[in-house]
């Protein structure tokens, strides 16, 4: 097995004449074993994706003027502007959180786990139902 003396901070010229080094044989291993490692690789770049787009969420912004709204709408007092308002703010919340449960669905697949248990590893709990 050669030996291949690397340098930190190797830019890509470095490496291919590192990789020069060595041997017809450990090419043709190394190209093999890159070549498994790539979907690997994709994989956890797409999980990674997908828990930072499961991680947004709405913005403190929008959710405090939303508690506010339903705070309001709870006491009688909201004027016709702010129930439209709400309205906005419901279906934009609503739309987030179907964002969030395709991502949390996609994840799940590449995970091969069933929903409930990846959303209780995550600590996301399903919104509580109203009467």
């Amino acid at each position: 097995m050669s030996v291949i003396q690397l340098k930190a901070g190797l830019s890509f010229d470095q490496l291919v004449n590192a990789l020069g080094q060595l041997s017809r044989a450990e090419l043709e291993k190394l190209f093999a074993e890159v070549i498994s490692v790539r979907p690997m690789y994709e994989e956890y770049r797409l999980e990674s994706e997908l828990l930072t787009k499961i991680n947004e969420g709405i913005s403190d912004a929008v959710q405090r003027r939303y508690d506010e709204l339903i705070a309001k709408r709870n006491e009688r007092t909201l004027t016709d502007g702010e129930y439209s308002q709400l309205l906005q703010l419901t279906d934009q919340i609503e739309l987030s959180d179907a964002k969030r449960l395709e991502y949390l669905t996609e994840l799940a697949r590449i995970r091969n786990t069933p929903l409930m248990l990846l959303m209780d590893e995550l600590g996301i709990k399903p919104p509580p139902l109203h009467a």
